[in-house]
C-alpha cells in the first residue's frame, strides 16, 4: 500500500511566512503541518501565508489545525491567509464557512 504523505516547503518573502503544501491534510499528516505553524509563530512570524494549490485532500483534523493558527494569530494583531486552494480545498473550506475568512485567491 503506498504511504500518502503532505510535502511542506517554507519560505519568507517580503517579510511574510510562506508555506507550500503539497499532498494530504488528514489525520496522518496534520500534526506535521501543525507543527510548521506552530513554529512559525514561535519565531514571532506575524503574517502566515498557506499555500495549499497541490493539497489533494483536506479532512477535519486539518482545517481544526488551519482554524486554531488563524485565532492565534488574530488575536496576536497577525494575519494567516490561504492561498491559491485547490478546488477540493476551496470546497470543504466552502462547506465549513471558512473560505471567504481566509482564502485570498
Amino acid at each position: 500500500m503506498e504511504k500518502l504523505e503532505l510535502e511542506i516547503t517554507e519560505t519568507i518573502e517580503d517579510g511574510k511566512y510562506c508555506l507550500f503544501a503539497k499532498g494530504r491534510v488528514d489525520s496522518n499528516t496534520a500534526d506535521s503541518l501543525l507543527s510548521k505553524l506552530e513554529n512559525a509563530l514561535k519565531t514571532g512570524q506575524k503574517t502566515i501565508i498557506l499555500n495549499m494549490s497541490k493539497v489533494n485532500y483536506l479532512s477535519s483534523i486539518g482545517i481544526r489545525v488551519i482554524l486554531k493558527i488563524y485565532k492565534q494569530l488574530n488575536e496576536s494583531g497577525g494575519t494567516f491567509n490561504i492561498d491559491r486552494p485547490s478546488g477540493i480545498v476551496r470546497n470543504v473550506l466552502g462547506m465549513v464557512a471558512l473560505k471567504d475568512l481566509m482564502v485570498t485567491n
